[in-house]
């Protein structure tokens, strides 16, 4: 493969590949881009971890209203600062190629805000709130799209959303998979 000056062996690379929805050369490449954010601090310390304001200068993250939730979900620490495996695992998730099952169940954690494995009002609010950003809605108008969210997608009426009534609402938006995606 000509690897040169690559720091993974072929087993490691081909084990990425096999975690990965990624190609050898896509690895590569993410690597790349994870050493340039920082390269005084990446150089040749494989096991380097970058803080989340280096993360968050990735024009992709930056312009994401999503960007700094995305680095505590695939930060293995939960702070926000990422290895070149999670910020691998969070470019595979977006990737054209990681399957629609795959990005909704991203999704779901990264609109999760309180971490109680569902989308309650509290969650929905600021969801609705950073995709709008920097429009606002007034309290009344936000409390009424909230009540229209679960009352179309909260299929047990328990005032809240599970993975599975919001994965139900994912499969009917044909753009979504589409709209939760990063190109290396």
């Amino acid at each position: 493969m000509g690897q040169g000056n690559s720091q993974f062996t072929e087993a490691e690379l081909e084990e990425y590949q096999e975690l990965t929805y990624f190609t050898k050369k896509e690895i590569l490449y993410a690597h790349k881009r994870f050493k340039n954010l920082a390269l005084e601090k990446v150089g040749h310390n494989r096991n380097a971890k970058l803080p989340m304001d280096k993360l968050l200068t990735l024009p992709e993250l930056r312009a994401n209203p999503f960007g700094e939730r995305m680095c505590f979900i695939f930060s293995s620490t939960k702070d926000g600062d990422c290895t070149f495996e999670d910020f691998l695992d969070m470019m595979s998730v977006f990737s054209e190629a990681a399957p629609k099952s795959v990005k909704a169940e991203y999704a779901f954690r990264i609109f999760d805000f309180d971490g109680d494995d569902y989308l309650g009002r509290r969650d929905l609010e600021e969801t609705i709130t950073k995709l709008v950003s920097p429009q606002r809605f007034s309290p009344g108008d936000m409390e009424a799209l909230v009540s229209r969210v679960l009352e179309e997608a909260d299929l047990d009426d328990d005032g809240m959303l599970a993975f599975a009534e919001f994965e139900h609402v994912i499969s009917k938006s044909p753009d979504f998979a589409d709209s939760f995606r990063i190109r290396l």
